[in-house]
């Protein structure tokens, strides 16, 4: 289970961006996210026609990956970064009784 996820507000706490904060848009393999508004680039696309006639290209501000170890999740009771736990609870689905995992903030207590 990861311990951040797509949607997730968090907070850059290491790099040029370090205390913006932002949603998280993509979570790839190599444990790096895409962050809203963090880690932006330019981008230089080679100016092409489409099949409409319309052109596209020239210089794109897009957001780059950023590793998963300089972010942190932000507690929604406290408004600051916080570490990210877990907790097990039965649940009880369709006659059966499931162990499942909950992602609990580690300042607060507090389930995510």
């Amino acid at each position: 289970m990861a311990k951040i996820k797509k949607g997730d507000l968090v907070v850059v706490i290491a790099g040029r961006d370090k205390g913006q904060q932002g949603r998280v848009l993509e979570v790839r393999e190599d444990n790096r996210l895409v962050v809203e508004g963090v880690q932006r680039v330019k981008r230089h696309t080679k100016v092409a026609q489409s099949q409409r006639g319309t052109r596209t290209g020239g210089i794109e501000t897009v957001e780059a990956p950023i590793h998963v170890s300089n972010v942190m999740l932000v507690d929604a009771e406290t408004k600051r970064g916080t570490r990210v736990g877990y907790r097990s609870e039965q649940v009880e689905r369709d006659g059966r009784t499931k162990t499942q995992r909950v992602r609990v903030a580690r300042r607060s207590g507090k389930d995510i």
